[in-house]
């Protein structure tokens, strides 16, 4: 089952057909979803008893609001191979950046908040470029959503904008990097489900600029070294989450080293079983 919100309704997807929840559509109602542990169960139920839709309502998708009410956004790091190298090698000026080998090789994961939820845009919306920043990539990421519980209840796409020259100065300004307005994007919807991604499943890349590609690329969930339920187990120690929070996964795919986005590029990332999430940036 997935989930999206327009701008005056949360509509539910399943099997194919589309039913209206229009009390939970607003931030509030959102949250006191979240807080179910076994979201997909409760959520089956709700549309049991909902209203069936004519047609599909999401054909006008630029109404979509980002799926998100008021939990706070976090993000783990170099949880890929391709990670690791790209943070190593944009770290050479701050001295080789062999403590991004070692996190990869760690225990303990690298975690690190990413945004509120007034940073974050959704489905279509502009993503931003850090004005002092000479060197902006984007980040494709598979994004559990979770309950206040600890609890993996939903999968999203993330955009985990980030300052490449901001971070290889010194990896102390890593919150200048990522934090900032527009510097998140969740969407187009969630997929609902207590059972965890294959990992076959492929997430995918493509950059268009002035209409033709400037970059694509693709990789699957088979190269993430890090178990996701291991990075909510961190995420969560010493840590309380009353509305839940989402939590982006890392990277695979990152563009070469001599690319950086340009005003008015359309960033599209796909992930299997969940969409595509669309953005500018402006």
């Amino acid at each position: 089952m997935k989930i999206y919100f327009t701008s005056s309704a949360c509509i539910a997807e399943h099997d194919d057909k589309f039913y209206s929840l229009p009390d939970f559509w607003d931030a509030d109602s959102w949250d006191a979803l979240v807080a179910y542990d076994d979201l997909e169960s409760h959520l089956h139920g709700l549309v049991s008893k909902a209203q069936k839709l004519a047609s599909d309502p999401l054909t006008n998708s630029h109404t979509l609001r980002p799926p998100i009410g008021n939990q706070e956004v976090w993000a783990a790091g170099v949880t890929y191979f391709r990670s690791r190298t790209a943070r190593m090698e944009e770290a050479k000026s701050a001295g080789g950046g062999d403590f991004y080998d070692r996190v990869y090789a760690a225990e303990r994961p690298e975690l690190f908040f990413k945004a509120t939820p007034n940073r974050v845009v959704g489905h279509n919306g502009k993503v931003a470029i850090r004005k002092d920043a000479s060197w902006s990539v984007p980040e494709p990421e598979l994004t559990l959503l979770i309950s206040p519980g600890g609890k993996i209840i939903g999968y999203t796409i993330g955009n985990d904008m980030s300052s490449r020259d901001i971070e290889g100065e010194n990896p102390l300004y890593l919150p200048q990097a990522k934090v900032y307005n527009r510097s998140c994007a969740l969407g187009p919807g969630i997929l609902v489900s207590s059972s965890p991604l294959p990992p076959a499943t492929a997430i995918k890349l493509d950059i268009l600029r002035a209409g033709q590609s400037a970059f694509s690329g693709s990789t699957t969930l088979a190269s993430l070294k890090r178990d996701p339920a291991s990075l909510v187990e961190y995420l969560y120690r010493e840590n309380n989450f009353p509305n839940g929070c989402f939590l982006l996964t890392g990277t695979g795919i990152v563009p070469p080293d001599e690319f950086t986005l340009n005003p008015g590029d359309e960033i599209r990332i796909s992930i299997d079983g969940i969409g595509t999430l669309v953005n500018f940036v402006g």
